[in-house]
């Protein structure tokens, strides 16, 4: 729980079933941000029109509006957080302790943005993404996390960091991508984990739009 507080709502621009924008969403929930969530009509293009450009000029989501700051990028984003809201548990300062959790962070951006979130997006909407491969590639990266949970509750150590929270979604909605996470026990400790957290969300699951 933070106990540095925005000065209004922090606006957070998202689709319900984004992983992406579910782990801001989380996080904000986490540090007990008041937010205002807004979402975006993606199936309608909302996110290339000019209004929703000059937020994020790449057309993505999740973009989020602190006062004066307008910050997309989901991971960006969190670091943001972080930084101003949350205590070093979130988000070390120390040399060492950063770079533990970056690891993470590009881990989301790269290993389970193509893996298991190119796989759900290709199971539920029919992306075309060859399957099988994706599906490899998640469970190559899932049978590794399962190693590392083995040896600490948390990814980067004995607490939660933002290196959790950037993984969290998209592996806790693995099924959702044809991938069974029977075979990993300690990622399923871990979600748990996750889950018990104060001030914990879910991602609502639809059918209904494009995932981002």
């Amino acid at each position: 729980m933070s106990t540095v507080k925005p000065a209004a709502p922090i606006l957070l621009y998202r689709h319900p079933i984004s992983g992406h924008a579910h782990r801001v969403e989380l996080f904000l929930s986490l540090l007990g941000l008041p937010a205002t969530l807004i979402d975006v009509d993606l199936a309608a293009g909302t996110h290339k029109q000019p209004a929703f450009l000059a937020k994020n000029i790449f057309a993505q989501i999740p973009v989020i509006e602190d006062g004066n700051v307008t910050l997309s990028d989901s991971n960006a984003i969190l670091v943001y957080l972080a930084t101003k809201y949350g205590d070093e548990s979130w988000l070390p300062r120390t040399p060492e302790g950063a770079a533990q959790v970056q690891r993470f962070l590009s881990i989301a951006a790269g290993d389970i943005a193509f893996g298991v979130a190119a796989a759900r997006v290709a199971n539920i909407f029919g992306a075309p993404f060859d399957h099988a491969t994706v599906q490899a590639r998640a469970h190559r990266l899932l049978a590794i996390f399962d190693q590392l949970l083995a040896q600490s509750p948390y990814l980067t150590g004995q607490r939660p960091s933002i290196a959790d929270v950037a993984c969290y979604s998209y592996l806790s909605h693995a099924p959702e991508a044809g991938i069974a996470l029977d075979a990993y026990p300690q990622v399923l400790a871990w979600i748990a984990r996750i889950e018990a957290l104060p001030g914990f969300v879910p991602m609502c699951v639809t059918r209904v739009g494009l995932a981002a």
